[in-house]
């Protein structure tokens, strides 16, 4: 039986990348970019005036004060979106507002809280004002030809920004995996039907297409399959054009466990049936005409764990990503815990931050069925497989469920 890293290993590198298209700069917004995006223009563009105020020589400053003003002539008016025709002149300044160019000659600009207009033609600078100050010089944020938002970088509004500044109305990103969801079994009925005696709702399949989403993928929810191999081959087949297929449920030793026998009819190559891991034992990874395809264990934490530890990071290869995993911290045990050894135990647990660093606690009921601390959760503390006991105080490392990767 294969361990947790032995699998991941095996898993990612089956997975390639997606290739790449070219999208709108706003619905590439959560993807990931395909290109190193380079600026085509430096920013500022030109020198300009970082305040509203007067551009003007620093040198015709020297020595003003409140009691004896450097009084200058103002050769015109600079408004933002407009360009001061000509060269300013010594003696004199050019009234200019924020982000308005930097007038040619002069080389500072004086805050209007420092100055007194004296009439039409003149300007009272109270203080001395140094070379470059309030200027912004051109290509002081970026030069052109910088590379301003390298490839594999997730796209959110900061990106946007930027892209947005440098004239990039369209950006080269990886295109988004199409995710078949599959869920199995008699005992399943819609979450909308009333529960007949023995049924469940089909809450995997509903978890299991939200993981798909928040991975930043296109689901393809198939619905249910029923224990029998024509229901199961239709489904299946039906997931042929997607690019990666989950199905939950149908992968343990149980007499109506079809899944396996169905993927090898389809032409599937398996690759693992099991990994020593709790809980999630019962896991399938394999390829059905070369996409790869998962299958998960029936109950629901089951599911979303086996989800967490190898399709997301799957689904995040494919989708272009650099980071495949959790943002994983050191944390201190706040009570004991005692395992079997042979099995990586993933515990749900509340973390918190404190004057002494990270500090986990395991929930009470970490049953295979126990929703509500899955709900309550934002962590898995990660009990190592040759570990059969942890003391309260114990470095464990922790996957943080909250707070991306």
């Amino acid at each position: 039986m294969l361990t947790v890293e032995e699998a991941l290993e095996l898993i990612l590198g089956e997975i390639r990348p997606m290739g790449l298209e070219r999208a709108e700069l706003l619905s590439a917004l959560g993807r990931v970019a395909g290109e190193d995006i380079r600026a085509e223009r430096p920013n500022p563009p030109w020198d300009n005036s970082a305040m509203d105020g007067y551009a003007l020589r620093a040198g015709d400053t020297a020595g003003a004060c409140e009691e004896s003003p450097a009084v200058l002539e103002v050769a015109g008016d600079v408004p933002a979106g407009s360009v001061f025709r000509g060269e300013l002149a010594e003696g004199q300044a050019v009234r200019i507002m924020t982000g308005a160019p930097l007038p040619a000659g002069a080389n500072a600009v004086v805050m209007v809280e420092h100055t007194e207009r004296m009439g039409e033609r003149e300007v009272a600078v109270k203080r001395p004002v140094r070379t470059g100050e309030n200027v912004r010089r051109r290509g002081e944020d970026f030069a052109e030809g910088d590379v301003v938002v390298p490839a594999g970088t997730v796209l959110t509004s900061r990106h946007v920004s930027m892209l947005a500044t440098v004239g990039r109305p369209y950006v080269s990103v990886f295109q988004r995996p199409r995710v078949a969801v599959l869920s199995t079994g008699d005992e399943l009925v819609e979450i909308d039907e009333p529960l007949g005696e023995g049924k469940i709702s089909n809450s995997n399949g509903y978890t299991l297409t939200a993981q798909v989403i928040e991975c930043g993928c296109l689901p393809v929810n198939l619905g249910i399959a029923r224990d029998r191999k024509d229901s199961l081959e239709e489904k299946l087949r039906a997931a042929a054009s997607a690019d990666c297929i989950i199905s939950s449920g149908g992968v343990s030793v149980g007499d109506y466990d079809l899944v396996k026998d169905v993927l090898a009819e389809l032409g599937s190559e398996m690759k693992f049936w099991k990994v020593a891991m709790k809980p999630g034992k019962p896991l399938a990874f394999g390829t059905i005409g070369g996409r790869p395809a998962f299958g998960l264990p029936g109950n629901p934490v089951s599911s979303f764990m086996a989800f967490e530890q190898f399709v997301r990071p799957a689904l995040l290869k494919m989708s272009g990503h650099a980071a495949l995993s959790r943002r994983t911290v050191r944390a201190r045990l706040t009570r004991d815990v005692k395992k079997k050894r042979g099995r990586t135990n993933f515990l749900r647990a509340v973390v918190s931050y404190g004057e002494d660093g990270y500090a986990a606690t395991p929930l009470e009921g970490q049953g295979s069925g126990m929703i509500s601390t899955m709900v309550k959760a934002n962590a898995l503390v990660v009990v190592p497989s040759d570990a059969e006991s942890l003391e309260a105080g114990s470095l464990v490392d922790v996957q943080m469920l909250d707070g991306g990767s």
